[in-house]
């Protein structure tokens, strides 16, 4: 018998259990795997769909030691705000598996991220201006300035010399895809499992 045999059976001949298995419970059953098995791939620092898709390392890694966030795996933290915010909700033959994190669809697809910032110009960011153009030269305050001098260079003396009360920065960053929910061939196996041992028990 097929598991599709035991499941047209049981509706037949116990449609109170079968009703309730697939209105009730399976939606729950389904939502609590689902949960574990995206929150797994955080561990694995990869997405596991017919084995294991690592994700680009985070850029922080790259140099260990030199803050606190180093010590944990990419797309973690100490909050685990991410990891913590996938939730099932499950409703009367369905669940919902979801992630409302604001920043959770652009590391889960990847993409374009443009930020708009306007931060005040302030005695404290001139001064620093002023030694990152001498240290982009290669010199010290008071040493003689050459005619040419390079573009990054150039930038940094027109910050330290700007009359404008507030900047206006644009930044676009790629965000590497990093999936951690999506359709996944194991998470299928361990939900017709699942179903299966179920169907098992009321047939029983």
């Amino acid at each position: 018998m097929t598991l599709k045999d035991l499941a047209n059976y049981l509706e037949v001949t116990k449609p109170k259990e079968f009703e309730k298995l697939m209105r009730h419970d399976m939606p729950i059953h389904v939502g609590k795997i689902a949960k574990s098995h995206f929150q797994d791939n955080f561990n694995k620092s990869g997405f596991v769909n017919n084995g294991l898709k690592k994700w680009k390392p985070a850029k922080r890694l790259s140099d260990p030691g030199k803050s606190a966030a180093n010590n944990y795996s990419t797309l973690q933290s100490s909050r685990k705000h991410l990891f913590s915010s996938i939730k099932y909700i499950p409703g009367d033959g369905i669940v919902t598996v979801r992630n409302d994190v604001e920043y959770a669809q652009i590391h889960n697809e990847g993409g374009i991220i443009n930020i708009n910032t306007h931060p005040n110009v302030t005695e404290k960011m001139k001064k620093f201006a002023w030694a990152k153009y001498y240290s982009t030269l290669g010199l010290k305050k008071g040493d003689k300035i050459p005619k040419s001098i390079p573009e990054d260079a150039a930038r940094w003396r027109a910050l330290a010399l700007t009359k404008k009360p507030k900047l206006n920065i644009h930044i676009k960053v790629n965000m590497p895809k990093r999936q951690f929910i999506g359709e996944s061939k194991e998470l299928d196996d361990k939900l017709v499992n699942k179903f299966k041992e179920e169907l098992i028990k009321i047939w029983h």
